[in-house]
């Protein structure tokens, strides 16, 4: 049985492995109160990720984290008044874990999202503003380690839509390293910065 932890961070986990993204305190409270004791737990266990070097500090949940919550789906219980209903669906979930564990695709599973989704989330948790101009070396990183012709093709694709733009730093003299490997080549052309208009 995994460490016993109470209902606030166990529903705190439980959003953040939904969200499957590093999502900015403000917004992880609306839906779970992460109190500061429970916060230092969960980061003392390796279950998630805080960064307080940015404003609202930003949480992840970690590949530890997500292997905490399955194992507590499977062996933990339902409260004692839960429906017939409740008890069936966590029947059936309970079987969907089981059967993803055996076959070691658990992590895999639970990580997988919609690419385009992820980088307009993603940009949006960076962006100070609509339309801000956000360099692709930050955000191909918290990509959930997505090859680099993936997140090209989506790119692309989201380009032709005409809500998302790119275009080449101008300044060519503050480039790094990071961020020339991370340019998107269009024709004779590197594009190193991302915008979008709100979805």
């Amino acid at each position: 049985m995994p460490e016993k932890f109470g209902a606030p961070e166990r529903a705190v986990l439980m959003v953040l492995m939904l969200a499957n993204r590093t999502m900015p305190n403000t917004e992880l409270n609306d839906q779970a109160r992460l109190t500061k004791p429970g916060r230092i737990k969960l980061n003392k266990a390796g279950l998630v990720k805080t960064d307080e070097t940015v404003k609202p500090m930003v949480h992840e949940i970690t590949n530890e984290g997500i292997a905490w919550c399955l194992q507590d789906l499977v062996r933990g219980e339902l409260p004692p008044r839960s429906t017939s209903h409740a008890k069936a669906t966590f029947g059936l979930l309970k079987k969907f874990i089981l059967h993803h564990e055996a076959r070691g695709t658990l992590i895999e599973v639970i990580r997988s999202r919609d690419l385009e989704s992820l980088i307009r989330s993603v940009y949006e948790d960076l962006a100070v503003e609509p339309q801000d101009w956000i360099r692709l070396a930050r955000i191909r990183p918290r990509l959930n380690g997505a090859q680099k012709d993936e997140v090209d093709e989506a790119l692309v694709k989201m380009m032709k839509t005409g809500t998302v733009h790119l275009a080449p730093e101008s300044n060519t003299k503050v480039l790094t390293s990071e961020d020339h490997a991370a340019a998107l080549r269009v024709g004779s052309e590197d594009l190193h910065l991302v915008a979008m208009e709100e979805s």
